[in-house]
């Protein structure tokens, strides 16, 4: 259960948005992804997570001004008396997973785009960043319904249905009550355990969510989805995308309010010219996002955090710019895998 009740969802700051249809949305998400980041981050692999790639394939001569120096082969160079560099599968042909968190805590929104809207705005911004020749990009989509599967395919087309389909699902909404007999939806444990499965071959995955999931009240016992995510960080070089409201994080003096837990449905009015109310919520709001920050830590993930608030496109270039300067400094002077 949610730890911090969040209120209903506020209507977004651009009316006009809602009322555009799924692909009127799709175009304008494009060319903003399109003016913002394309040719600035050329849809590259390295372009979104710099590393060291996956299964290695040989080597090729040395390109100065293209290629790392850390990526030098000097056993060949020694031998050939040539500079070269290993080259890996992942320099030819990437495969991304997404796993994105369509539950009904990602309905909630009081800024300019909701949390499924932000959440589908970074799962463009991946598919762009990474659009390559013969790069394949795969999705999982946490939904009430289940799980909703897209194959690894290559191909703007294929990256557009994607879009498509995450704007025009049906919204999530929160039960009335507890019905007997009614399946329990599949929380971010069960799409990281079925990734897990089908991502057998080394890549980038990327998880899009708010993390809340099963967040336990002991901040000294893990998340359910922490043991898995670090099995997937053991194989792939995972981004987590977290998606965060300011709402979450404080409490306006608007006087009386209802706030509800978007995941069970259970509400609970509160009168928020409290000042003392306020400034708990805040504490617990932190010191949930704190619980957070640590899991992902120490599931060895990188941490890319977005806010419903903020300018998303230059978050992500910053954070790219980010993993770019750690990948090229020397490796006495890296910090651990979470920016």
């Amino acid at each position: 259960m949610r730890r911090v009740q969040v209120a209903p969802a506020a209507a977004p700051a651009d009316p006009g948005l809602a009322e555009l249809t799924p692909d009127q949305r799709l175009r304008r998400l494009e060319l903003t992804v399109t003016r913002r980041l394309n040719g600035l981050l050329h849809g590259q692999y390295r372009g979104l997570l710099p590393g060291p790639g996956s299964e290695p394939a040989g080597s090729r001569e040395y390109r100065p001004g293209e290629d790392e120096v850390r990526r030098m082969d000097w056993a060949v160079t020694a031998r050939t008396a040539v500079p070269h560099v290993r080259q890996v599968d992942a320099d030819r042909e990437l495969t991304t997973w997404l796993l994105v968190d369509g539950s009904a805590s990602m309905e909630f929104g009081t800024a300019e785009l909701d949390k499924r809207e932000l959440a589908v705005a970074a799962v463009a911004a991946v598919g762009f960043l990474t659009a390559g020749v013969g790069n394949r990009l795969g999705a999982q989509v946490l939904r009430a319904d289940g799980v909703r599967r897209f194959p690894a395919r290559a191909g703007r087309t294929h990256l557009l249905a994607l879009l498509r389909a995450l704007l025009a699902a049906p919204r999530a909404t929160a039960p009335g009550s507890e019905a007997g007999g009614q399946p329990r939806p599949p929380d971010l444990a069960d799409g990281l355990d079925a990734l897990h499965r089908i991502a057998n071959r080394r890549g980038l995955v990327v998880v899009v969510s708010d993390f809340l999931d099963g967040l336990p009240d002991d901040p000294d016992r893990q998340a359910p989805w922490e043991r898995t995510l670090r099995r997937l960080t053991a194989r792939h070089q995972v981004l987590a995308i977290e998606v965060t409201d300011p709402r979450e994080l404080e409490l306006p003096d608007v006087g009386l309010i209802t706030l509800m837990d978007p995941e069970t449905g259970r509400c609970r009015e509160v009168c928020t010219s409290d000042r003392r109310l306020r400034e708990r919520y805040a504490e617990a709001a932190a010191a949930q996002r704190d619980q957070v920050r640590q899991a992902l830590r120490r599931s060895g993930v990188t941490h890319l955090p977005l806010r419903t608030d903020g300018d998303w496109s230059a978050d992500i270039v910053r954070h790219v710019h980010a993993q770019r300067r750690l990948a090229a400094a020397p490796a006495g002077h890296r910090r651990g895998g979470v920016a």
